[in-house]
């Protein structure tokens, strides 16, 4: 009896699945064209841009921190009053034409992107490896072009599944439980970038925005706690008004000595309670957040619960949520109430005192999530009161915050759509492709060991990878993307079929209801209540509309079969199916109000992303002004005999770029750089070094070629192309050697070298 009940329940959630995905397909009708469809239809368009606008400044905010250290390392030497070009091509705007494969190509990349979408532990495995250097390029193709439409459930729903087995291998090679999730590496990164798409982008403004901003109206209010910079702040209020410090006053004094001034005491006092008022209101606002934090970000707090939970069964509830709000406090929220400015949570930087006021209200945020001993802040001791009066409270918020339910049998559904569907593609530059691709075949050994495996078999088939195109060259192209292991299903029913109990009468019923509905849909003033099923069939198949035609012709033959069989009474007015339609219309209509809404939230994210995108490209039109001004103080300074680069102001007046000449070569024998010590090792032998020689050239300033020649050859044998801050990267990195093949420089003194012989020269 039991089995009998085991396989009736298996039916019957078969037959749930099976109705549910018939009522996807009704929500996603293309062919109709009513409200709910032209909002839909509206919503699918904005979540693109979305998805491609959050792309867009992924990259952007990744050139600014290109350009932000380079600059620095320029800055710091000599050689930055001569550097001119490098940057101009990191601020290249990218053509987005299509880019050229040939057709096997494209139809390998299409099966090796298919099987990393579909199978997201590849991908989990491969963030795992890559390093701190490599992991921003390849979280910009996994989560803004793999898995970059942001609101399509089997994308997300593949993500986080990727998520998931990070997370698993994190918490398995953990060897000490405070350092989970903490430092900051591959996996911490991730799950940074992770939180700064749409869906997470959307919700910091709704909730945030207001907050931040009554606060930073208040630009003089000090709310400054930090006895040793409060006691500096009064001195220089009694300075300023006295002009002198009355007996027993004194700079320089320590952290004790601070603490125990009165005055000092009676200043911070009511600023603890200010604070604390102010965290208050911060917190409790989140909490009340709780439905709107997006379904992502709980679903990850609630592997970290439960991975927690089976890694460490001895952990406390304190210690499970301090992990579970490290990420959703210190990766999260903080960051943006920190840096506001960069969320586009705010207009413009906040003002001094508002700006230190954000800083301490996340330091307190962070500490009533992490509950530590404070010694490295010691007057953070005095917000105390604030962790202690909150602790159950941010308890029982993270657990909350937990309590989602999961996506695998939504997952498979979404999995056979994605099949169904003939479109299936990404947009994908070829530096993405190629790069992807250099790291599998780098990690090949680890990520397919055998040869049998569908990973292995793609990559030995498309060889190694081409390597990185020049920025001018890094095309955008549609890849489609399908499995040579599978045949997409054109025929869903059959496929469910052919792997349940469902019957062939079930899908004639379940598809002559879906029919109605599209009918309804499609004819105005066919919803008018109780439907009349037979009206509506005769009326789609008289109109003038072939397509409606035909399928009032097609549903009034099925409602014939139905009743035949016995399932639908024309007595009752097929009143089985007429409710299960008027449902399915009121789902819909209720659909279409939550679209609506979620169109209306959404317009709001779609402008604070461009707003954001506005901001970051004028950062870098500040680059570009400052690298130009850079340009004619070096020129002047090359001119006379001033050293390193002075302070420019970016902006100002646009002043005629001075024309760039080329300079050397100069020329140096083996045994000049072997005797100078910038030869450190040599493949050359011994009696052909006397006919080696090295022409230096620079064709713009801050670029060089190296040259090796043979005496006697017209041609060099080897030629590197180096850029003077590549140098100054492997000097800060401590790489000391350049290899040119046959020798290895030492870094630091070519950089002399160049410095000597073309510093001033222009």
């Amino acid at each position: 009896m039991s089995d009998l009940n085991s396989r009736m329940t298996q039916r019957n959630t078969q037959r749930q699945s099976f109705t549910a995905l018939y009522s996807m397909a009704a929500e996603q009708d293309v062919d109709a064209d009513d409200d709910l469809a032209r909002a839909q239809k509206r919503l699918r368009d904005l979540k693109g841009k979305i998805s491609s606008q959050s792309k867009k400044n992924f990259v952007l905010e990744r050139d600014v921190r290109y350009l932000d250290g380079r600059i620095a390392l320029l800055i710091q030497n000599r050689m930055a009053a001569d550097e001119k070009e490098e940057v101009a091509a990191t601020l290249e705007e990218n053509d987005d034409s299509t880019g050229y494969l040939d057709d096997r190509k494209v139809q390998q990349y299409a099966n090796l992107f298919f099987l990393l979408q579909s199978e997201p532990r590849h991908i989990a495995v491969l963030c795992r490896l890559v390093s701190l250097a490599e992991i921003d390029t390849l979280l910009q193709t996994v989560m803004f072009t793999l898995y970059g439409n942001q609101y399509e459930s089997r994308e997300e729903h593949l993500l986080l599944t990727m998520f998931q087995s990070v997370l698993s291998a994190q918490f398995e090679t953990a060897t000490e439980f405070g350092s989970l999730l903490r430092a900051n590496t591959p996996v911490s990164r991730m799950m940074t970038t992770y939180t700064r798409r749409g869906p997470g982008q959307s919700y910091l403004k709704s909730v945030l925005a207001d907050r931040i901003n009554s606060l930073i109206e208040h630009k003089d209010l000090n709310l400054e706690t930090n006895p040793l910079k409060v006691y500096e702040q009064m001195l220089n209020s009694i300075e300023e008004e006295k002009g002198v410090l009355p007996p027993g006053l004194h700079r320089g004094v320590s952290t004790e000595v601070a603490s125990e001034n009165p005055d000092v005491q009676a200043i911070i006092k009511p600023r603890i309670t200010m604070l604390i008022e102010i965290a208050n209101s911060f917190l409790y606002t989140i909490i009340d957040s709780i439905d709107s934090v997006p379904y992502g970000i709980r679903w990850i707090c609630k592997q970290i619960r439960s991975l927690t939970r089976r890694k460490y069964p001895q952990a406390t509830d304190y210690a499970i949520c301090s992990l579970i709000g490290g990420f959703f406090f210190l990766r999260f929220i903080n960051p943006a109430i920190v840096t506001p400015q960069a969320y586009m949570l705010v207009d413009g930087i906040p003002a001094k005192h508002p700006r230190r006021t954000l800083t301490l209200i996340a330091k307190m945020l962070q500490n009533l999530a992490n509950k530590p001993s404070y010694a490295k802040e010691a007057y953070m001791m005095q917000l105390n009161p604030f962790v202690e009066n909150n602790k159950a409270r941010i308890n029982q918020f993270l657990n909350n915050l937990c309590e989602v339910g999961d996506f695998y049998d939504q997952l498979e559904m979404d999995q056979y759509m994605a099949l169904s569907k003939k479109e299936l593609q990404i947009n994908i530059t070829l530096n993405e492709l190629y790069n992807t691709h250099s790291l599998l075949v780098q990690h090949m050994d680890i990520l397919a060991p055998q040869s049998k495996q569908h990973l292995r078999i793609l990559l030995d088939e498309l060889g190694p990878s081409p390597g990185l195109v020049p920025r001018k060259d890094n095309r955008t192209i549609n890849l489609p993307m399908f499995s040579r292991w599978e045949t997409p299903i054109q025929d869903l029913t059959t496929a469910l079929m052919a792997e349940s109990n469902i019957t062939q009468n079930d899908i004639l019923y379940m598809e002559a209801k879906s029919i109605f509905v599209q009918l309804i849909r499609s004819m105005p003033g066919a919803d008018k209540l109780p439907v009349d099923l037979p009206a509506i069939a005769e009326r789609a198949a008289t109109t003038k509309d072939p397509i409606l035609v035909k399928k009032g012709i097609k549903v009034k033959e099925m409602l014939r079969e139905l009743e035949e069989i016995g399932i639908i009474d024309r007595a009752d007015e097929y009143n089985l199916m007429q409710e299960e339609v008027q449902a399915e219309l009121a789902h819909l209509g209720n659909i279409r109000e939550k679209v609506l809404i979620e169109s209306k939230s959404l317009d709001s994210v779609y402008k604070t992303i461009c707003d954001h995108n506005n901001y970051l490209r004028s950062q870098l039109e500040s680059y570009k002004a400052y690298l130009a001004n850079v340009r004619i103080n070096s020129s002047k300074d090359s001119k006379s005999s001033s050293g390193g680069v002075g302070v420019v102001t970016v902006g100002g007046k646009e002043k005629k770029p001075i024309k760039s000449q080329t300079l050397g070569p100069y020329r140096f024998t083996h045994y000049q750089l072997e005797k100078e010590d910038i030869i450190k090792q040599s493949n050359v032998p011994e009696n052909r070094r006397s006919n080696i020689y090295f022409n230096f050239t620079s064709p713009t300033p801050g670029t060089f070629i190296i040259a090796l020649h043979y005496k006697g050859r017209e041609k060099a044998i080897l030629e590197m192309d180096l850029k003077i801050d590549d140098l100054l990267e492997k000097q800060k990195d401590g790489i000391n050697l350049l290899d040119l093949e046959y020798v290895q420089l030492d870094v630091d003194r070519v950089l002399s070298l160049l410095q000597k012989s073309f510093s001033k020269r222009r």
